[in-house]
């Protein structure tokens, strides 16, 4: 992932840390989608499955923050170098949360299921925004293995999709808890799951900040799309 370095051990140091995060996030795609699955069928076994794996994925993020502060110790290293293992450290912290938005979900679907919920509600956003989580992630993860900042600007744009199908979503739900008040504890639930799936985008379009951070040098964090467009892509 970096430039080569007299140190080849050193090489070797950021190419494991580097590979171990891309681990990691390969395991909580895996957990997004196991939620969704649970959701969409309302099945129970997914939704333990995707409850089991936390433990799993909080063991990740410490061992690779621990890693991460031994090459700095070890390594001392400088500009590029010192970047990428700081954005490392943020990238897993926002991959760890990630999960545990899958977690809410699975949850949130087993207490829907636990109270015999209906299919009284249309979840159509959900699902689509669901999928769209699952493909924002997988991008981010995808642009961090190359370090591709222009890959990195469209993950940041399309994130606003996501968030505009939660609009709509909400928009959807007030209207269905105004007609039928029965529903307003069903959709109390979906509204939860919903904020999870935007937040699960949320993280997604903090890795790629990371990704022209490392490249570029500069935090774009808190820009405006159009200003880390430009810095991306200058």
């Amino acid at each position: 992932m970096s430039d080569k370095h007299l140190s080849s051990q050193f090489d070797a140091d950021l190419n494991l840390v580097s590979s171990k995060v891309l681990e990691m996030g390969g395991v909580i795609e895996s957990q997004i989608i196991t939620a969704m699955q649970a959701l969409n069928d309302f099945d129970g076994a997914a939704a333990d499955r995707v409850i089991a794996t936390e433990d799993r994925v909080n063991t990740m993020e410490v061992e690779i923050d621990e890693e991460c502060s031994n090459i700095i110790a070890r390594r001392q290293p400088a500009a590029r170098d010192l970047r990428l293992l700081l954005a490392i450290s943020k990238t897993i912290t926002n991959l760890e949360r990630a999960g545990d938005e899958a977690e809410k979900i699975a949850k949130r679907t087993k207490r829907l299921m636990e109270d015999g919920a209906s299919r009284s509600v249309n979840i159509a956003e959900i699902k689509v925004s669901g999928e769209m989580a699952v493909s924002i992630l997988r991008r981010a993860l995808d642009a961090f293995a190359r370090l591709d900042t222009v890959a990195a600007a469209q993950i940041v744009r399309d994130d606003k999709a996501i968030d505009e199908e939660f609009r709509a979503f909400v928009r959807k739900l007030v209207t269905y808890m105004m007609e039928d008040p029965r529903t307003i504890s069903v959709g109390l639930d979906y509204l939860f799951i919903a904020k999870a799936i935007e937040r699960i985008g949320d993280h997604a379009k903090n890795i790629a900040e990371f990704i022209i951070y490392i490249v570029k040098g500069t935090d774009v964090r808190h820009k405006s799309r159009d200003a880390l467009e430009r810095e991306a892509l200058s």
